[in-house]
């Protein structure tokens, strides 16, 4: 493994692992009820941490046989994310399913990541007409994206 990515891979494995047994004792109402400032409740952030982790593990397969730059959909942009967690119905979906997912999806993406060809970490995906990202970007901005999110979770279980 990349030496530079040992702390996403084990930042991964060690939050997913903290965070399963929270996830699976919140309360319905706190789940499904409470909405943060994007108008998401706790079953829609987990949703998007499993798009999320789903597009990264896309990104960094492409990334490493395809041509770069690589011009791959950005999901995130114009709200498609939104879009992404309404179509699937994060809503409506079994919670304990929804939990299993987020935890293996998550933890497969660090088995990719501990994977990846050194020689194509400069490969570019276009993010957007004027932004490019390496394949290294991906991976070292993943935990903080997973982080922020996370947070967003503490916030909807700490309000009132």
């Amino acid at each position: 493994m990349i030496k530079e990515f040992e702390p996403v891979v084990n930042g991964i494995s060690t939050l997913v692992d903290e965070w399963e047994p929270v996830l699976l004792n919140l309360s319905y109402d706190v789940i499904s009820n409470k909405r943060n400032s994007q108008n998401r409740t706790i079953k829609q952030i987990v949703g998007h941490l499993i798009d999320s982790a789903s597009n990264n593990i896309h990104r960094i397969v492409h990334l490493q046989y395809q041509k770069s730059p690589f011009n791959f959909p950005n999901y995130a942009t114009n709200g498609n994310n939104d879009r992404w967690i309404a179509i699937q119905n994060y809503q409506d979906e079994d919670w304990k399913n929804q939990i299993q997912l987020w935890k293996y999806i998550n933890l497969h993406l660090a088995h990719v990541i501990q994977n990846i060809k050194p020689e194509k970490l400069q490969n570019e995906w276009i993010a957007s007409q004027d932004k490019r990202v390496t394949l290294q970007e991906i991976v070292m901005d993943f935990l903080r994206h997973f982080k922020l999110h996370l947070n967003e979770i503490i916030e909807l279980i700490d309000s009132k």
